[in-house]
């Protein structure tokens, strides 16, 4: 190895430590958009069983309804937590526009998939494929989590990323069955909302 190349290792490996640190160091931004989405389409699954469960006798377009004005709040909450922690201290830090991006990735994976979705239900007049959306949106959170934990280098939301892999697997087992969406509820509260939350609890509270 050449001293040019051994200099680089070097250097990359002082980036890498300088990242660890900084992650150690700046509490990460956005545990309120977690928090939001956990609860919001938590809330949503629920009512989606009850109609499932015939328990909530509503017409069948209602389905879709529930999910779009999930969407359509979760949305306008999203834009003005977004809004709010550009002021916060440590928002242009490495780890918040790292996790920040990941997050922002996800959240358009997660709607253009479900048009995609839509399209392939309306094609094949069969809304079986929306059996994979609670799979799906586990294993993205998953993803986003996972980079949260590489940058910030929190055992805990390391655990909370396992989780969301896990519960993608478990989704997957309990496909057409009546117990799926009440599951699928309890993981959004325990892997975005309860997360949410206690990064919430961490959040600085002055702004910059």
């Amino acid at each position: 190895m050449t001293k040019e190349q051994l200099q680089s290792v070097r250097d990359d490996i002082a980036f890498m430590r300088a990242l660890a640190e900084e992650g150690s160091q700046v509490p990460m931004l956005g545990g309120g958009i977690s928090a939001a989405a956990g609860l919001i389409f938590g809330a949503a699954s629920v009512i989606h069983w009850l109609m499932q469960s015939d328990i909530l006798r509503v017409n069948g377009w209602f389905y879709m309804v529930n999910w779009v004005g999930a969407g359509v709040v979760f949305g306008v909450i999203c834009s003005l937590l977004i809004k709010r922690s550009r002021s916060q201290a440590g928002a242009n830090s490495s780890v918040n526009k790292a996790t920040g991006s990941a997050w922002s990735a996800v959240g358009f994976a997660i709607f253009t998939t479900f048009l995609g979705m839509c399209a392939i239900g309306w094609v094949t007049k069969s809304d079986d494929v929306f059996y994979i959306f609670p799979v799906m949106i586990l294993a993205l959170y998953g993803s986003a989590w996972s980079v949260a934990a590489d940058m910030s280098g929190k055992g805990w939301i390391r655990i909370v990323a396992l989780a969301s892999f896990a519960g993608a697997v478990l989704m997957g087992l309990l496909t057409n069955h009546p117990m799926q969406m009440l599951a699928y509820a309890a993981a959004l509260l325990l892997l975005a909302f309860v997360p949410g939350v206690i990064l919430m609890r961490q959040e600085p509270s002055d702004t910059v």
